[in-house]
């Protein structure tokens, strides 16, 4: 046999130690299908079934980052850039992994995800909250992805009986605010972090994140007209307030770890650019939120970390203030204070836990929360208090023991 005819009989027949090569232009088809590409090189269903029964593997790239003199190597810090083609496509092959993983529990999800549906009443009505002349809650509907905040006028001053929901019947005198339906009409994603009626009834705040990144856009509406005004601010957190007046926007902004950072003030028909930082915080353990006491005579700027917390009083009439600290922070020290007026003066009822492991209720002067404390709950042991909310005639403490 010459050697040009060995190299035909190993091609088309193996020599033994190796299989045979392709022989016909069919079996080079038959032999790119069964490796997952077709004729021109392209991957096909058969490879990315293949490839789905293989978990996915980030590769571990080096990436130093130092924080206070301590180095860490972090391998997987290249997955943070969401926008990035690789990253991309390995959290597609991730999906792909988990639903071929998965598919044969399909029958079993959709036959729980039937039995929990069965089980909630798609039209139904929130517990109304009375603020002013209005009775404020939000219904759903059958069908229908999200909540529609409404308002229903009260009957008469001495008139505590909330609206209810009856079926196939509308709420009398009920005014829609947002129907979060129609605001997700169109988007990909839809989220409404912010949600407020000024004090007077006549303005509303409200927060989307139509891009999935927590960061929300602030809106106000007008509830007279139903014009929207022409105030926009990008980029907030999410629980922005209204001042009691009706003139200025609170809201906090993250840094590049999503941690809220810092408190904002807006004034309403003013430029976003001119907004005013009331307050930052450096340390990256606290996070920083704000809100106003119920009697709405302070602007409450909180502070807290796991263990440790901090809070900050602003006048509601002159939200330019300095800021002034209720107790300064210690490290594990926590509590959280509610304001009330007693007999004409400003004070504040605060829940700590310096030096009561289940925490106690004392009282301080809002004019000097530092100055001497008055015991209302004295510590107890095994009674675990686990807040206080202050009104005009009562306050209410929750506990558990």
């Amino acid at each position: 046999m010459d050697e040009r005819a060995q190299r035909r009989r190993i091609l088309t027949e193996g020599d033994g130690a190796h299989a045979p090569s392709v022989r016909t232009a069919t079996d080079a088809r038959s032999a790119a299908g069964a490796a997952g590409w077709d004729t021109v090189g392209r991957v096909t269903d058969a490879s990315a079934a293949a490839a789905a029964s293989v978990p996915p593997v980030a590769p571990r790239r080096t990436h130093v980052r130092t924080h206070h003199g301590d180095a860490v190597d972090d391998p997987y810090e290249w997955l943070r850039a969401k926008d990035d083609t690789e990253v991309v496509a390995h959290l597609e092959a991730e999906n792909r992994y988990t639903e071929s993983r998965t598919a044969h529990l399909a029958p079993v999800q959709e036959r729980i995800f039937e039995e929990i549906k069965g089980r909630v009443l798609e039209t139904d009505l929130s517990v109304p909250t009375r603020r002013g002349a209005w009775w404020y809650y939000a219904r759903t509907e059958e069908g229908k992805q999200y909540g529609i905040q409404c308002r229903a006028p009260i009957g008469s001053p001495d008139d505590w009986t909330p609206p209810a929901l009856e079926p196939g019947e509308p709420v009398v005198g009920e005014q829609i605010l947002l129907d979060g339906n129609l605001e997700a009409d169109g988007q990909e994603f839809f989220s409404l972090g912010t949600f407020e009626v000024s004090t007077d009834g006549r303005l509303l705040l409200y927060g989307v994140d139509v891009e999935g990144d927590e960061r929300y856009t602030l809106r106000v509406r007008d509830l007279d007209t139903d014009e929207t005004l022409p105030d926009v601010i990008e980029g907030t957190f999410a629980g922005a307030t209204l001042s009691p007046d009706g003139r200025h926007i609170v809201y906090t902004t993250v840094d590049d770890a999503w941690r809220p950072d810092t408190v904002w003030l807006h004034e309403i028909g003013a430029d976003a650019a001119s907004d005013r930082r009331l307050f930052h915080e450096p340390d990256e353990r606290f996070w920083v939120d704000a809100g106003f006491t119920r009697s709405d005579r302070f602007l409450v700027i909180g502070l807290g970390s796991s263990i440790t917390s901090e809070e900050w009083l602003v006048p509601a009439d002159d939200l330019t203030a300095q800021p002034r600290v209720v107790w300064p922070r210690r490290e594990g020290v926590e509590y959280d204070s509610s304001h009330a007026v007693v007999d004409g003066e400003d004070v504040l009822y605060v829940l700590h836990n310096d030096g009561a492991l289940d925490f106690e209720l004392v009282r301080v002067a809002a004019s000097d929360p530092a100055g001497p404390r008055t015991a209302v709950l004295p510590h107890e042991p095994g009674r675990r208090l686990l807040g206080v909310s202050t009104f005009r005639d009562w306050a209410v403490v929750g506990y558990r023991r």
